[in-house]
């Protein structure tokens, strides 16, 4: 069974770290999933109030029971809560702080999609032969539409490594082979929640790694 940290707990909800690669929902030829694996590590059936994609990995929140549920889908909805990400790119925005707001196509239909960003690092990976600028972005979501972060940031130039579906294919074999990057580099790193104990907030934060300091890896001569 994949580990998943927990990493606050209350009567309502669990706020946990969901592993990248792990399908939050099970459904046909899905061997693992969020909602069956953590409901068998904690003996008690838990239930979704929102999503990540697949890839993404980081802080999600789960109910405890129906009535819990129910109320953090709506805190959620309401945006009581606030969900922060971060993303390294195979790119750099011209500006380094803003908002992007075009709409996206989802099942057939125009939908509104907000994302506020603002870059916290910029650097070069360079190799004998390659030169790609980079870049880390910390993401502030108005709406939630699939895969908007994702979509957003391919459309400005600056896909997130790692990302095939709407990245750069050849960049991002580039990165795999020379920084050993191999998944999507996009965390859900920070939540701000309303709780019911009669704190205004609480704030959780995950750590994120520092990836302008990974090295490129030589590769040897066989020649």
């Amino acid at each position: 069974m994949i580990e998943i940290p927990i990493i606050y707990e209350n009567n309502e909800i669990y706020v946990i770290s969901k592993p990248s690669g792990l399908a939050v929902q099970g459904g046909k030829d899905i061997k693992h999933s969020l909602d069956v694996d953590f409901s068998q590590i904690t003996g008690q059936k838990i239930h979704l109030v929102h999503r990540l994609d697949k890839d993404t990995f980081g802080l999600m929140i789960v109910a405890k029971n129906p009535l819990a549920a129910n109320k953090w889908t709506k805190l959620i909805g309401s945006k009581a809560v606030k969900k922060e990400y971060v993303a390294v790119c195979a790119g750099q925005l011209k500006q380094k702080k803003g908002v992007i707001s075009d709409n996206l196509v989802q099942h057939g239909q125009d939908k509104s999609a907000v994302t506020y960003y603002q870059v916290e690092k910029e650097w070069v990976c360079k190799g004998a032969d390659f030169e790609i600028p980079m870049s880390q972005i910390r993401l502030l979501l108005e709406t939630g539409r699939m895969h908007q972060i994702r979509i957003h940031l391919a459309k400005n130039d600056c896909p997130i490594a790692g990302d095939d579906q709407h990245g750069n294919f050849k960049v991002n074999k580039l990165l795999k082979k020379n920084l050993k990057i191999k998944k999507l580099l996009l965390a859900s790193v920070k939540l701000t929640l309303p709780l019911p104990e009669g704190e205004k907030v609480f704030e959780i934060e995950t750590p994120w790694p520092d990836y302008s300091n990974y090295e490129i890896e030589e590769t040897p001569d066989n020649d």
